[in-house]
């Protein structure tokens, strides 16, 4: 029986992690040794009572030769550590996973790959620079890394879509159960230009206790991970965190400090992330060639009025009293005007009346 069959069937198994495929293969050679030992010889190896009880019942019951041709139909490839395709950079971090599912395309020019992360209640000022940062990437020949979640992941991965780019979803559950359901037509467009990708095997159902771990996955695939916007408590500093310790470069969009949505990009900054100010400087800092560069972005017609609005907000975030003081202008006529260009894209209001300018990324 083929060998890969015995990793899928230890990987079906709650519990055998990194750690214990190492410790198994190690004692054992081959995981099919593995399979059919006795308890005693599994104690050995250095698996608890509890896992070894575990192995035994499932291998009771699971028909390890049919394993492969399961998944198959369900259209699921894998990959092992043993697999020259396997993710060169996954492969570098501390206990990568032993077993990858996946639906769609894995490729080399994968390795080149950037995570975007961010909050779920995403707002407009996060929105804008994750399209921005996500379109720049993609036609770039930057392969955008994201979650499937709600909010930013689901902006970056579209983004990149709609930029003919590649991108990759890493799941917290199998690669056959889509969460969010709604995102069901996103996944399978990623499975046409990139692949889903999990650690859990076919049938996993999503469970708050597989998202952290999944995050390890995203940074892990990636050559740097770029924070748009997070509470204190997102889960997005989870994988900034985890990128940090993988010796990767993590990114964090400043934003306002009376904006709960940049309390968690803003500690970063402190913490020393390196501030994005512009897509470009992803590519500076990791000495990254751009591959494709991008066609030359439509510039929008400002008008003299837009101008002057644009050079008094600055960099700066404004409440509509405050500009109206700055720029000696009745409120009716300002609001109107603030509105219009909101539309327009050319300014975001941040919070209650207070604007900030979207600023034009551009490449160098």
């Amino acid at each position: 029986m083929d060998e890969l069959e015995y990793w899928l069937a230890f990987s079906s198994i709650k519990g055998i992690g990194a750690v214990r495929f190492r410790r198994l293969l190690a004692y054992f050679g081959e995981l099919s040794r593995a399979w059919q030992a006795s308890q005693a010889d599994l104690l050995a190896a250095g698996l608890t009572e509890h896992m070894a009880a575990a192995i035994i019942e499932k291998r009771e019951t699971l028909e390890v030769g049919s394993l492969q041709t399961e998944l198959a139909e369900k259209g699921i490839q894998v990959l092992t550590w043993n697999d020259l395709a396997y993710p060169r950079y996954l492969k570098e971090i501390d206990q990568p996973p032993p077993v990858l599912y996946y639906r769609g395309n894995i490729l080399p020019e994968d390795d080149l790959a950037i995570a975007i992360v961010g909050t779920r209640s995403v707002t407009a000022y996060g929105r804008q620079l994750t399209k921005d940062t996500a379109a720049y990437l993609a036609s770039n020949g930057v392969t955008v890394v994201s979650g499937l979640a709600r909010g930013v992941d689901a902006i970056a991965h579209q983004t990149a879509l709609e930029a003919d780019g590649r991108t990759l979803a890493v799941l917290g559950s199998g690669v056959d159960i889509i969460y969010p359901p709604e995102h069901r037509k996103l996944a399978e467009q990623i499975i046409q230009h990139g692949a889903l990708i999990s650690d859990y095997p076919p049938g996993t159902k999503p469970d708050a206790i597989n998202f952290p771990p999944r995050n390890r996955i995203i940074s892990g695939l990636s050559r740097g991970t770029v924070v748009i916007e997070a509470g204190e408590k997102s889960g997005a500093l989870i994988t900034a965190k985890f990128s940090a310790d993988q010796g990767r470069d993590v990114f964090a969009v400043p934003g306002s400090v009376l904006s709960p949505m940049s309390r968690g990009t803003n500690n970063l900054l402190a913490a020393g992330a390196i501030p994005l100010t512009s897509p470009a400087v992803i590519l500076e800092n990791l000495n990254l060639p751009k591959l494709t560069g991008l066609p030359k972005a439509d510039e929008p017609d400002l008008d003299a009025e837009e101008a002057r609005v644009l050079s008094a907000l600055g960099a700066d975030t404004l409440h509509i009293d405050d500009l109206c003081q700055k720029m000696d202008a009745s409120i009716e006529k300002l609001t109107a005007q603030l509105t219009l260009m909101e539309l327009k894209g050319l300014v975001v209001r941040v919070k209650g009346m207070e604007y900030a300018a979207i600023q034009s990324w551009k490449i160098d």
